[in-house]
C-alpha cells in the first residue's frame, strides 16, 4: 500500500510539475490555445458526425461517404475517423468507393468498456463484427499508426476476405520508447483514473499545439486542422484512457503480430515519411517490408507523421493499386 501511495504521489506530483511547465509556455501557446477552444465552442456540443451500428451491445461509430468498392479507415492514437475528413481523405477516397472511418474503442464516439481489454486482435474483432452488420465485402483496409496494427490483425486472424492493406506511419516492431514508459503508469485503473479527474481540461488545451506541432513536423499543423479537430473529444477521461492503455501496450501488440507477418498472403502498401517523428520509418517500415512478401514500400522525403494530409494522391494511387490486383498476380516466394 506504500509503494502505491508513494507511486501515485510521484504522478500527482509529475502531473502538477506538467500543469506548471504548461503555464510557463508563454503567450503564443495561449493564442494557440484560446483559438482551438474557439472553434470548438462555435460547433454544436451535441454533434455527431457519423452513425452509430450497434456490436455485441456495443455502440461503434462510424462515418461513411461515396458508392463503390468499399475502403476502410482505422485511424491512430489520440485521434479518431473524424481526422481522415478534416485531412480530405475521405471525400478524395469516395469519388471512387464506398469509404468507411470507424472510431476505435474508446476513441471519437465509441465506447469502450472496461471489462474487456483491447488489444489490437480485440479491436479488429470488433471492426470486423462492425463490417460485417454494415454488409461490407471485401474491402481495403487503410490503418494510419496505431490503427495499423488493428489493421494487420485484422487480416492475420483471416475473419473476413480483404483485398489488401495499405499501411501509413505504422509501427510493427516492438521498441524502446520514452512514451510508453511515461504513459504506462496513467493505463493502470484507479491510478490513471485520478491522475485524469485532477488533471484540469485546460490543461489538456494548453499542451495539445504543442502535441499536434510534433506529430505534424516538419510539416506545419493545417489550418483546418486547428479550425475543425475536436480537442475537447481527444481530451476527455475516456479518450485520455484509451489512448494511454494503447500506447502502454503497444509493444506488446507489436510483438504478438510481428510473428505472423511472414504468414499474410494479400497485398500489402506499406508508406511512410522519411522525416517522422513518432516512428522511425527505417526501423519499422523498411522491416515489415523486408519480413512480408509481395508488399510495397513507398518512403515519402520530407514528410512526418500525418501522411494522410501531405500525401493523399499517393495513398490514393496505393488503394486503387489494391483495388485493381489479384491474388492470381501475386507471388509469394
Amino acid at each position: 500500500m506504500r509503494r502505491f501511495s508513494t507511486g501515485l504521489t510521484k504522478i500527482l506530483k509529475s502531473s502538477a510539475k506538467l500543469s506548471e511547465a504548461a503555464a510557463r509556455e508563454g503567450r503564443k501557446t495561449v493564442r494557440e490555445a484560446r483559438k482551438a477552444v474557439q472553434a470548438l465552442a462555435e460547433e454544436p456540443a451535441t454533434r455527431v458526425p457519423g452513425r452509430f451500428v450497434t456490436v455485441d451491445g456495443l455502440r461503434v461509430h462510424y462515418i461513411a461517404r461515396g458508392k463503390g468498392r468499399p475502403v476502410v479507415l482505422i485511424h491512430g492514437n489520440g485521434t479518431m475517423a473524424e481526422d481522415f475528413v478534416i485531412s480530405g481523405l475521405v471525400d478524395r477516397l469516395a469519388k471512387r468507393y464506398r469509404v468507411i472511418a470507424i472510431d476505435r474503442p474508446g476513441f471519437g464516439h465509441t465506447e469502450r468498456p472496461r471489462h474487456r481489454v483491447w488489444t489490437a486482435s480485440a479491436q479488429a474483432r470488433l471492426v470486423h463484427r462492425a463490417l460485417e452488420a454494415l454488409n461490407v465485402e471485401r474491402p481495403v483496409i487503410v490503418g494510419h499508426s496505431w490503427g495499423t496494427l488493428v489493421s494487420l490483425a485484422l487480416a492475420a486472424e483471416e475473419w473476413r476476405a480483404l483485398r489488401g492493406l495499405v499501411l501509413l506511419s505504422g509501427f510493427y516492431f516492438p521498441a524502446r520508447r520514452a512514451d510508453v514508459t511515461m504513459i504506462a503508469p496513467l493505463a493502470i485503473p484507479g491510478v490513471g483514473d485520478a491522475v485524469r479527474s485532477l488533471t484540469p481540461a485546460t490543461v489538456g488545451h494548453l499542451l495539445a499545439p504543442h502535441v499536434f506541432r510534433h506529430v505534424f513536423k516538419p510539416q506545419p499543423v493545417p489550418a483546418r486542422f486547428t479550425a475543425r479537430f475536436p480537442v475537447g473529444i481527444s481530451i476527455h477521461p475516456t479518450q485520455s484512457r484509451a489512448s494511454a492503455e494503447d500506447t502502454a501496450t503497444m509493444n506488446a501488440a507489436a510483438g504478438l503480430l510481428q510473428a505472423r507477418y511472414a504468414d499474410l498472403r494479400l497485398p500489402v502498401a506499406i508508406l511512410s515519411g522519411d522525416a517522422d517523428a513518432i516512428v522511425d520509418p527505417a526501423e519499422q517500415s523498411e522491416r515489415l517490408h523486408r519480413a512480408v512478401a509481395g508488399s510495397t514500400l513507398t518512403i515519402l522525403p520530407g514528410l512526418g507523421h500525418m501522411v494522410h494530409y501531405a500525401a493523399q494522391a499517393k495513398i490514393g494511387q496505393a488503394v486503387d493499386d489494391l483495388m485493381a490486383s489479384t491474388g492470381k498476380s501475386l507471388r509469394w516466394s
